[in-house]
């Protein structure tokens, strides 16, 4: 099934009718088989009794800080002011369990059961298609924890680390999403996120962050590279999702609804470094460094549509067919 966003070709155009406009019906339907087994997920959460950035009072700097930072590869913390540090209380080193994470209908229901669960059907693709496969660490941020690469929150937002061949994700990012830029961020865009922080794993593993180093910025630099790779993977595990089960058989995801697949796009427009930069009232396409909005959605849509086959495109296209 298709987008019905694109004509049949081989590559998504860079601009849909949808223009990342969010879905009229808001996507938070079933995504997960509610029968599905999930308990198997290795996700670990860390982090608790940190200070949360939410909606109540952060301003448009604070906002831009929270989600242009770490989509842009930069750390803008800084410019929120406050601490965001890990609070009272210990929290274990390896981590505690998702608690009442047990079925496809607990993923539907809870965010973080819902990211948590996600793990499953991604390790089960990436196993099949990558010779020798690890699986990344998984942590659901709870406010705040240290990583390798420094603080993991809600104030930077997902991310791969290398180091620790670990995906960070605090779920109320999702929230700032919604609240501050407009996004419908529903099940299916919290998906394509997952997905895109897997993607980079693969990148690190296969060689591609090696043979790709970081140039600098710009519109055809290394890093906008990557990360469109990363959402051309994200769109071909969507793409398969339903072909990854449970011991018993069934599939972890359904067939994705038109409507989840255009929250999956709205998530991709979103987070475009011209759209972002659009916050501030300037746009620098010099600075950017994962891409813009009709960049993100055109290889998302790719990866959905065509497969991993097309994914290496993005690592030596011509700057003018990226």
């Amino acid at each position: 099934m298709g987008f019905g966003l694109y004509p049949a070709s081989r590559r998504a155009p860079a601009r849909w009718s949808v223009l990342g406009n969010p879905p009229a019906e808001y996507p938070h339907g079933m995504t997960f088989n509610p029968d599905a087994d999930v308990s198997g997920n290795t996700a670990r959460r860390r982090g608790r009794g940190a200070v949360v950035a939410g909606a109540g009072g952060v301003g448009l700097l604070g906002i831009i800080a929270l989600i242009a930072g770490p989509l842009l590869g930069i750390d803008l913390t800084g410019l929120l002011g406050g601490g965001g540090g890990t609070g009272g209380g210990t929290e274990p080193a390896e981590g505690s369990v998702i608690e009442n994470c047990l079925t496809g209908e607990d993923a539907n229901e809870r965010v973080d059961c819902r990211v948590a669960s996600s793990q499953l059907a991604l390790d089960g693709f990436w196993e099949d298609h990558v010779d020798g496969y690890r699986a990344p660490g998984f942590i659901i941020v709870d406010g705040a924890t240290g990583t390798g690469c420094g603080t993991a929150s809600n104030a930077v937002g997902p991310f791969y680390c290398p180091p620790d061949e670990t995906v960070y994700i605090d779920p109320t990012f999702f929230e700032l999403m919604q609240q501050q830029f407009g996004a419908s961020a529903g099940n299916l865009a919290q998906l394509y996120i997952v997905g895109h922080e897997w993607g980079h794993h693969i990148q690190y593993i296969t060689g591609d962050m090696e043979r790709y180093p970081n140039n600098g910025t710009g519109p055809d630099s290394n890093g906008v590279r990557i990360e469109l790779q990363a959402d051309c993977y994200a769109g071909a595990w969507i793409g398969q999702m339903t072909q990854e089960t449970d011991k018993n058989g069934v599939p972890y995801l359904q067939t994705p609804t038109e409507s989840q697949l255009q929250d999956a796009v709205n998530a991709a427009y979103t987070v475009g470094d011209d759209h972002i930069q659009e916050q501030s009232g300037f746009v620098n396409p010099e600075s950017f460094t994962h891409g813009t909005s009709a960049q993100r959605q055109a290889w998302f849509a790719t990866g959905y549509k065509y497969g991993l086959d097309t994914c290496a495109e993005p690592l030596t296209a011509s700057a003018g067919d990226l």
